[in-house]
């Protein structure tokens, strides 16, 4: 059984050929998209084993999306096609290397109609970790629901909570998500954010500060702060650890986060200290920026133990 089990949306992703405005692309190439999953290959590809639960359009690119997924190594026993609604997908327009924009079209899609009936118990019950993220809870109301089941089962069973917000208000339409997602957020013994992401939620940004809040008021024992190319702070509530950004060649940082939050997901797993929790996910989450598309640039077991020597990468 699956040692993190996550639940989520992944959407079939299609990105260009060429940089520039998407009315100007001629051609694409079709891969996976959704923080979820990509957290569950990056665990694959680290030697540990992830589930990922899901629905997904009976349709071609619901197939394909599985058929991605599991290649990785990831369980995807769990997922569950419906015939009435079809996959998400998603457009990525790339400007340059620091400039990428995604368009969804995944509004009514069979992922946003999760329902908690989705979740194995048994299941989740012999997983160690349940990460969830601040996607699919707004969705709408069942993946909400699903959600917040997926946490009462990780608390019935006593596995660890993981929760990264992963704000995206272009799903947001308006509403305020943020007094439920702060509210996730405390119930879980692992919080993974960005610091503008804290600034929101919590009115802060400032890493000490952020910690301070989330061990005082919630159930966190881990806390990663991140903050893209400047690095990440973590902490376990007996100190905090500055991270410094991993040396890369960057050309694409969708998916950094997620490669980020799988390294320090399996360093936990591994009993490492917070501190190389925090640089296996720094070396991870910047590999994952050197290639185009979401996991495709995820490290190996091999890759991260010899970063965390210190040794040049190769295959690189």
């Amino acid at each position: 059984m699956p040692q993190i089990v996550t639940v989520g949306e992944t959407m079939a992703a299609f990105t260009p050929g060429s940089t520039g405005f998407l009315r100007y692309v001629k051609k694409y190439e079709m891969r996976i998209a959704g923080a979820e999953s990509n957290l569950a290959i990056g665990v694959s590809k680290l030697g540990h084993s992830a589930g990922w639960i899901s629905c997904l359009g009976k349709d071609e690119f619901g197939e394909f999306v599985q058929n991605s997924i599991r290649a990785e190594g990831v369980d995807t026993s769990r997922v569950v096609f419906d015939p009435e609604y079809r996959t998400g997908i998603m457009f990525k327009q790339v400007r340059n290397a620091s400039e990428t924009s995604v368009f969804y079209y995944r509004e009514n899609s069979a992922a946003s109609h999760m329902r908690p009936q989705l979740l194995d118990e048994g299941y989740l019950a012999q997983a160690d970790v349940i990460h969830l993220t601040g996607i699919t809870p707004v969705l709408g109301d069942s993946c909400r629901e699903t959600v917040q089941a997926a946490m009462d089962l990780a608390v019935k069973h006593e596995k660890l909570i993981s929760f990264d917000p992963n704000i995206r208000r272009k799903l947001w339409k308006g509403r305020d998500f943020v007094p439920m997602l702060r509210d996730m957020m405390f119930r879980a013994q692992i919080v993974l954010l960005g610091a503008d992401e804290a600034e929101a939620l919590l009115g802060v940004s400032e890493a000490r500060r952020v910690m301070d809040i989330l061990f005082e008021k919630g159930q966190a024992r881990y806390v990663a702060v991140k903050n893209g190319a400047k690095g990440a702070i973590v902490g376990d509530g007996d100190g905090l650890t500055e991270i410094p950004p991993f040396p890369c060649a960057s050309i694409d940082p969708v998916g950094a986060g997620d490669a980020f939050n799988a390294a320090f997901l399996c360093g936990i797993l591994e009993g490492k200290d917070v501190a190389d929790c925090g640089r296996m996910g720094a070396v991870a989450g910047a590999l994952a920026t050197e290639t185009y598309g979401d996991t495709e640039g995820y490290p190996s077991m091999e890759q991260m133990e010899t970063a965390m020597k210190g040794e040049d990468i190769i295959y690189r």
